[in-house]
């Protein structure tokens, strides 16, 4: 992905140890199912799997409710992302050599995107996250636009059928929105964790002081 507004800076061999990203997990027992189903619907309308007694009514309903499903999960991973973007902000703003030099939200959310550490990617393929890189935009791209999860009848059908579009262009059009500076994960590491994963990694600190 290329924004327009990026702007390189060489920052040579020097580094600054960002914040760990912590993902959280969102509880919703009836989430896969409702996945599942939201599938078969989608390749039912398509023909590629008879559709049985199911009406084509019935089948749209399905699909609708597997994509409303999606885009709740993608909202609650960017709430997790721009929380790390806001403390990356912080601790750039804090850092006097680093402050003046145009480093801003879409810096961040370029690197996550863009140029996230091997480290990183390897772990989301060990969790079986492949496309990162299309989940984290679009779950930043729904952030931008809701502060709160939203309900099913605050969105419009169209825009649930087709949110995965129109969260690509709403993550594109906020990071054209400033300039900003390109940031480097060999200047800028990060690791993610799994909240429990980060919480007993603490309580081992804590236990070694």
């Amino acid at each position: 992905m290329t924004d327009a507004s990026a702007i390189p800076l060489d920052f040579g061999e020097r580094q600054w140890e960002l914040p760990p990203l912590i993902l959280h997990p969102f509880s919703d027992h009836a989430g896969p199912g409702k996945l599942l189903a939201s599938s078969r619907a989608s390749l039912m309308l398509s023909g590629i799997l008879p559709s049985g007694d199911a009406s084509e009514d019935e089948l749209q309903a399905r699909l609708l409710e597997g994509r409303f499903c999606e885009l709740r999960m993608l909202y609650f991973v960017g709430r997790d992302l721009t929380r790390w973007i806001d403390q990356c902000v912080e601790f750039v703003s804090s850092t006097e050599e680093l402050a003046p030099l145009g480093i801003c939200a879409q810096s961040f959310a370029h690197l996550l995107v863009n140029d996230a550490p091997e480290a990183v990617r390897a772990k989301l393929r060990s969790w079986g996250v492949m496309d990162f890189k299309s989940i984290f935009a679009r779950a930043i791209g729904l952030n931008t636009i809701f502060s709160a999860a939203p309900e099913v009848q605050q969105i419009a059908a169209d825009f649930v059928l087709h949110y995965y579009r129109y969260c690509d262009h709403i993550f594109a059009c906020r990071q054209q929105i400033v300039p900003f500076t390109v940031l480097s994960t060999s200047n800028f590491p990060f690791d993610i964790f799994a909240s429990g994963e980060y919480t007993r990694m603490l309580e081992r600190a804590w236990g070694e002081t």
